[in-house]
């Protein structure tokens, strides 16, 4: 794991842990509830720091986030946090290793109208129950998320228009997609994913080319081993109606602001912020639907942090914003592969 951006904040906590625990390791659990649940922690997630500076430096940030957990979902809101594999995690140190998205410099696609908003649509859509949507993947600590959303996206496609799931090569993108705007584990963008693919011909398995969630050299002739093509590429109004309209059709790529602590904490529920517009990861819109209970309605959005996060890695966002961008911004910057039919 990178060093982290300690803040005066957490020096100061961690002055304060080492006050009333000199040697935490010495410790009897039952003494501290906070310890205990901390080596639950670290026992589940097979967390192994350097050496005991960071071990307790690694506490003190823990024990921060753990409160700020307890008390939020003392709040009974519509969704909860819990004390998942980021939570030893500043924010800061969160956001600049997993949120890797990145605003195209190269001038933007038109907005294509083929999905444009419809007056009326289905209740709900998710293509998980159509068999579009691969196992939930797990970027790690690589600001790779752009790979991600747009290899998924591709995979709905390829289903859609040829019966087949192929699970494709994200570590693809990362190490050869070098000449555009794109820049591996330091982030990127969908758009330029696909460009690439384009001009390479296509894009290899998962299988051939298998992720490391760092920076290679690019396997040339991995690369050429085409298993999927696409023949282009759209973006959609920046309004939830056409990102609804469009949904119907495929899954989709977005990019949303995940910077909050109650994004990198999420547990499950309907997710209605704190976050702005501020765009700095990339996911996939794979459907949508509306709370049985409430009538509450949300979009339903594969992440690439593993199936530990969120909903089995899943986040359930709030649809119909006041605001036309869309909760956290989703409807912003969306746009989906073409496929020729098969």
């Amino acid at each position: 794991m990178k060093p982290s951006y300690i803040t005066l904040f957490n020096i100061v906590l961690i002055l304060l842990t080492l006050c009333y625990v000199t040697n935490a390791s010495e410790y009897d659990n039952s003494v501290d509830p906070m310890l205990k649940r901390y080596r639950n922690w670290l026992q589940k997630h097979r967390r192994k720091y350097q050496d005991r500076a960071e071990w307790n430096m690694r506490f003190a940030i823990y024990q921060s986030n753990v409160r700020f957990i307890d008390d939020f979902n003392s709040l009974n809101l519509s969704y909860n946090l819990t004390d998942n594999a980021f939570a030893d995690m500043t924010n800061r140190e969160f956001t600049s290793i997993y949120l890797g998205y990145k605003q195209p410099l190269w001038p933007k696609q038109p907005y294509n109208v083929t999905y444009a908003a419809k007056s009326r649509s289905p209740i709900s859509v998710d293509w998980r129950n159509k068999g579009a949507v691969t196992p939930v993947k797990n970027q790690k600590s690589c600001g790779s998320c752009w790979a991600f959303s747009a290899v998924a996206a591709i995979e709905g496609i390829n289903k859609i228009k040829t019966g087949e799931l192929v699970s494709l090569s994200e570590q693809q993108l990362v190490d050869c997609d070098v000449n555009s705007d794109n820049q591996g584990c330091n982030g990127g963008f969908m758009e330029g994913a696909f460009e690439f693919i384009i001009q390479n011909g296509g894009i290899t398995t998962d299988e051939n080319y298998p992720y490391t969630g760092k920076d290679e050299k690019c396997k040339t002739k991995k690369s050429k081993q085409h298993a999927v093509t696409i023949s282009g590429y759209e973006r959609i109004p920046a309004n939830e109606k056409s990102l609804e309209a469009a949904v119907l059709k495929q899954p989709i790529s977005v990019a949303v602001d995940a910077s909050g602590y109650s994004f990198q904490l999420y547990s499950g529920g309907l997710y209605t912020g704190y976050c702005g517009y501020s765009l700095n990861h990339g996911v996939t819109l794979v459907g949508y639907g509306v709370e049985e209970s409430d009538d509450d309605k949300y979009w339903i959005v594969k992440n690439s942090w593993g199936a530990d996060w969120g909903e089995g890695g899943y986040i359930k966002l709030k649809r119909g914003s006041d605001d036309n961008r869309g909760t956290c911004g989703i409807a912003m910057q969306a746009s989906y592969p073409l496929k020729e039919d098969y």
